[in-house]
This record gives structure tokens, sequence and C-alpha cells, in this order.
């Protein structure tokens, strides 16, 4: 029998559960950079959301799986920098596979590097958390007062706008798509346009609107990115509604529906930077200005545009649990299952 141990956390409500590779005797993941990293994870002849059966994704299935986990569960394996200027690295990983960005994974990190004294914090005052991750270098700024942590801001690689109003034809009707990469490519667009509102009741057809929209994209030479395949294509689709602005600028809620079918429990973090980019780029959204941006669970990220595709998203990071799961050979159920 086997353990893997665990750290989780959930970052306004989407959970994180953090394995540190070299703290648990694991073997190193081959590469010289966490994108090669992330290459190996895959394995060869696999893609993002179909990865190629091995030791190391074996640990992903029994993690993210029933179970022990369950088709909302998002986590991560700590793997070491690309150099000196990043405090460790990262490999994302969902239900499906794995992914290049995670804005609330992220956050989530900050904190626990700080929990963990990994990264030295003051009791009063804010610790930069560097990260290295399949698509660059992000920072988590950990924020405290009185000796606890009290928020957390990510800042993200660079966003930027690559197509305005791609139409879509969905089972619910015609939908106009603006994409944006900001880590990862994310397909934007109205809830309203497909009979939709941003509601738990909706999720149904949000889901299924998301996976439409992702498969018809799924060759649109919008989603390419320079970096290569592994940035290419489109990870998630955001569906979102308008609520009144705020005194410090527009308001709105979303459901980002990811990978095949899961759905972001956040605001989600890199997603956010994906709708700064647009908003910006329509002039909703200047400098001094806010993004108050809602999850379909009630959950908030504030988000900024700081410079031209430069964002940064505030939210929350809190300890759910540490855990030591069991793999038992002689279990049927393997490294678990989904429904």
């Amino acid at each position: 029998m086997s353990t893997v141990r665990t750290v989780d956390y959930h970052a306004a409500g989407e959970p994180f559960r953090i394995v540190d590779v070299a703290a648990e005797g694991m073997p190193p993941v081959p590469g010289d950079t966490v994108a090669e990293r992330c290459a190996t994870a895959i394995g060869p002849g696999g893609s993002a959301t179909a990865p190629r059966r091995g030791e190391l994704d074996d640990v992903r299935r029994l993690l993210v799986q029933e179970p022990r986990g369950h088709a909302g569960m998002y986590g991560g394996f700590v793997v070491p920098a690309d150099d000196d200027g990043a405090h460790f690295g990262v490999l994302f990983w969902h239900k499906d596979g794995y992914s290049t960005a995670c804005g609330h994974g992220t956050m989530a990190l900050g904190v626990w590097a700080v929990d963990s004294g990994r990264v030295a914090a003051p009791d009063d005052g804010d610790a930069q958390v560097r990260i290295d991750v399949p698509s660059g270098r992000v920072t988590a700024t950990v924020h405290r007062a009185g000796g606890r942590t009290t928020g957390v801001t990510f800042r993200n690689v660079p966003a930027r706008v690559s197509a305005r109003k791609v139409p879509v034809a969905t089972t619910l009707g015609l939908a106009e798509v603006d994409i944006a990469h900001a880590g990862a490519c994310y397909a934007s667009v109205r809830a309203r346009d497909l009979g939709l509102d941003v509601s738990r009741a909706a999720l149904p057809g949000l889901v299924r609107a998301g996976q439409e929209i992702r498969a018809a994209l799924a060759t649109h030479p919008a989603t390419w990115h320079p970096g290569g395949p592994l940035l290419s294509g489109v990870y998630g689709v955001i569906l979102h509604e308008e609520l009144p602005a705020t005194p410090f600028g527009p308001h709105q809620r979303n459901v980002t529906v990811f990978a095949d079918g899961q759905v972001d429990r956040s605001p989600c973090g890199s997603g956010t930077s994906a709708r700064l980019a647009l908003l910006a780029q329509d002039g909703r959204l200047g400098p001094g200005e806010d993004l108050l941006h809602e999850s379909v669970t009630g959950t908030v990220f504030t988000g900024r545009i700081l410079e031209v595709g430069v964002t940064e998203v505030t939210g929350t990071a809190y300890r759910t649990g540490e855990h030591a799961f069991a793999a038992d050979p002689h279990d049927p159920l393997g490294t678990g299952f989904l429904l």
C-alpha cells in the first residue's frame, strides 16, 4: 500500500490539492523547465485533456477521482522552478488532465508557501511568492495583518485578445464569442445570447453550451498561441452576465466551463485576466478601475489592469485540510472513477 500526502486549500470556493513531489519522495519529473515537465506528465502522444497513463498521472487520477476526489477537484504537483528567480514551480491538474495556468491555484499556492514557512512573510505587510507555471512566471502577493493572511493578489502572465465576435452555432442558438489568452485560452460569451442566466439552476445549460463552444473552436486559428501546442486551444469557456456597476468599475457574474465540462466554483483567476483584457479593449476598464467578478457560487475576485496586458486579480485562499491518501493494491477500483 502506498500513501500520498496533500495539503488542501480553496480559493473563492474552488478546491486546490497540493502535492510536493520532492517532499513525498516521488521521482523527479524529467524536464529542464516547468513547461517541459508538463509535457512529460502529459506523455508522448497525449494531450492536455487526454494524458497518457504513467506513474505520475496515476497519482493525479488517484487524487482527483472518486472516492478520494470528485469531478470538480483541482490540484498541482510542486516541482523545481525554471531558475533561481522563482521559489518553485507547479504542474496544474484537474479531472481530465493538465492546464497551463490556474489563477486560483496560484493564490492557494502563495498562501500555502507562507503558511508552511517555505517563503518568509511579515506579520504585517506583504510577501511575494514567485511561481513558475507552464505558461510562464506568475506572482502571488500574500497580504498579512496581525499575524494572519487577509488576502492574496495574483499577477498573471501577459493577457492579450486574439479575436472578437466569432460566430459559433450551438444547440441553444448562435453565440458571438470573444477569444483571449491569459496563460490559457478563454472564449467569452454573453449568457443571455443563449437564453441563459448565470445561476445554479442554469448550470446544465451553461455546461452544455461551454462544451459545444469549446468543441466548435477546436481548430480556430485565434486559439493558437505562438508558444506552441501546449498553450493553444480553448481551455475554458466563460459565460458571463452584467450586474449593476460599482463606483469603481464594472461588475459581472460568470461561470467558467473548462476541460470536459468541469465548472469553476470561483470566478476563475486566469479567466478573470482574460475578461480584463477584453474589457480594457472595449474601453470599459481603465487605470484605477476594478472589475468586481462574481462566480456562480457568489464568491468574488477583484481584477485590475496595471498596463496593457498586465493584470492582477485579488481574492482569498484558506486551508481546508491535510490528507494522507492510501492506494491499496488489492482495491479493485484502483485509482478510482468519475461520474
